[in-house]
């Protein structure tokens, strides 16, 4: 599944420089960097909510699902919600089980904590298989059980659907995780990547060894 090059500059200066790149189906590829290192345009760009300035953003896949930063819920229960992408009941219900929602099926989604949004959000998003997933922190507001259960359902939904799996994450421990592959942003550059074992366990450039050793590695 390739990505083409292309760039992002706000008011004159450029915030994104991206090479391009081929992502290989049924893996998970965790962004990490720094706050501002371009991760978040990077994963709107993909997903076509922000237009790139040079070069022309395609990829090869059908369909393409996306989780932003910031989730959104509609004025009706969390099922309802939830069944906006789909309408099998069934899934619906295994889905909130999973992620321990079935508890607020009839609760007003608008209602809902920030880490009852994000569970939903990505039950909402798993009701339908696409070819390349963009993960925007999506457990970033959630606890460690619920992170945990958010996890194991990427991991398989990435198995069952056979998607290229875009995470962005500020987590080094969920990279080492649940990764398969890391790309590591440092000032809008895809500084590095490879393998998730290389990239942060025994990466090659100073800024992510550096990186590595700020947030603790």
């Amino acid at each position: 599944m390739k990505i083409n090059a292309f760039t992002k500059t706000y008011e004159g200066r450029r915030v994104l420089d991206f090479p391009g790149m081929e992502l290989e189906r049924g893996k998970i590829y965790a962004v990490i960097g720094a706050n501002g290192s371009g991760k978040s345009t990077f994963a709107k760009i993909l997903t076509g909510v922000l237009k790139a300035d040079k070069g022309r953003v395609h990829t090869d896949a059908a369909s393409v699902g996306y989780m932003p930063q910031k989730n959104f819920a509609y004025r009706m229960s969390t099922k309802s919600n939830i069944l906006l992408a789909g309408k099998n009941e069934e899934k619906a219900r295994r889905l909130m089980a999973e992620l321990q929602l079935s508890h607020l099926e009839n609760k007003r989604a608008d209602h809902l904590s920030g880490g009852e949004t994000a569970r939903m959000a990505l039950a909402r998003l798993m009701m339908k298989s696409f070819e390349l997933v963009i993960l925007d922190e999506p457990t970033a507001a959630m606890d460690m059980e619920s992170t945990s259960l958010s996890e194991k359902l990427i991991l398989e939904y990435v198995r069952e659907t056979g998607c290229a799996l875009v995470l962005v994450t500020h987590s080094l421990q969920q990279a080492r995780r649940i990764a398969d592959y890391a790309l590591y942003f440092h000032k809008g550059q895809l500084l590095e990547e490879g393998s998730a074992n290389k990239v942060l366990y025994i990466p090659e450039k100073a800024e992510t060894k550096q990186f590595l050793e700020f947030y603790g590695a």
